[in-house]
């Protein structure tokens, strides 16, 4: 696959990545596997095209693009060196994977089509990213992006949030930064208007999930919710935090029939260039 992978220089002050284990997040992850399929399903595809997946995570979508396009190509980047060593046992002629940080893109009239699932509520300034993807595409080339939204996860940002101030632990979180951007629709429509896109179509969508068992629900926490608030603790106590992050969680979402309930409210974002 013939991309530019030559990188611009940034003066912007870095941004943070946390790292993920691509095995377990691929066991966790069938909530955004079906979320994904559904995105996917909503693109128009001539068999041609080169497309970009930010947040690739394992590459089960990206591998799922790729069928879709037999005479494009089909690259997945992201930041955890995790992810992409468990995507990379995905082998097709049309398919790659890069360790890139989709902070510092630097592509240029590349792509027809830059995807994303599930990913972008990680990254904190999306006036920087939908300025690069812009630049990225080539003329009337799309974004198709599904992420959380402003009320997304809200009993786990609750547990998390109350376990950050106790008194064992909030020291560790003294220069902490909540790790996601989870706009609402009207601000995601003011913060994209300023770049240029000729079309723009954000829907808001609801998707508020049972766990069918506790086994999900801890899966899920363990990857990748609880892994950027765990990173601050120390070894000694990184254990303990995790099981009362958990018995919390499964006391307040656990329903009368044992299944888990938590609140996934994403934004759907298109827009053409």
């Amino acid at each position: 696959m013939q991309v530019n992978r030559e990188r611009k220089k940034h003066t912007v002050k870095p941004m943070k990545t946390y790292e993920f284990d691509g095995k377990k997040y691929k066991a966790a992850s069938f909530h955004q596997k079906e979320w994904g399929k559904n995105l996917i399903s909503k693109i128009a595809l001539q068999g041609n095209e080169t497309i970009l997946d930010l947040g690739c995570g394992d590459g089960c979508l990206t591998e799922e693009l790729s069928l879709l396009v037999p005479h494009g190509n089909v690259l997945g980047i992201d930041a955890s060196i995790g992810m992409i060593q468990t995507a990379r046992e995905i082998c097709r002629d049309n398919l790659d994977f890069i360790h890139m940080d989709m902070n510092n893109l630097s592509f240029s009239n590349e792509f027809h089509i830059i995807f994303s699932n599930a990913a972008l509520h990680w990254v904190k300034d999306h006036t920087r990213l939908l300025q690069s993807c812009y630049t990225a595409l080539k003329e009337r080339g799309i974004l198709l992006w599904d992420f959380g939204s402003k009320g997304n996860c809200a009993n786990f940002l609750e547990v998390i949030q109350k376990k950050m101030g106790d008194d064992r632990y909030i020291g560790f979180f003294k220069d902490f930064e909540m790790p996601w951007f989870m706009p609402s629709k009207n601000h995601y429509e003011e913060l994209i208007s300023s770049i240029g896109f000729s079309d723009v179509s954000i829907t808001e969508i609801n998707r508020d999930r049972y766990f069918s068992t506790y086994e999900d629900m801890i899966k899920w926490i363990d990857q990748p919710c609880i892994v950027p608030f765990i990173e601050c603790i120390p070894d000694t106590l990184k254990s303990t935090f995790r099981k009362e992050v958990i018995e919390e969680m499964l006391e307040k979402t656990r329903q009368s029939d044992g299944t888990c309930f938590e609140t996934f409210r994403r934004l759907q974002v298109y827009a053409q260039k």
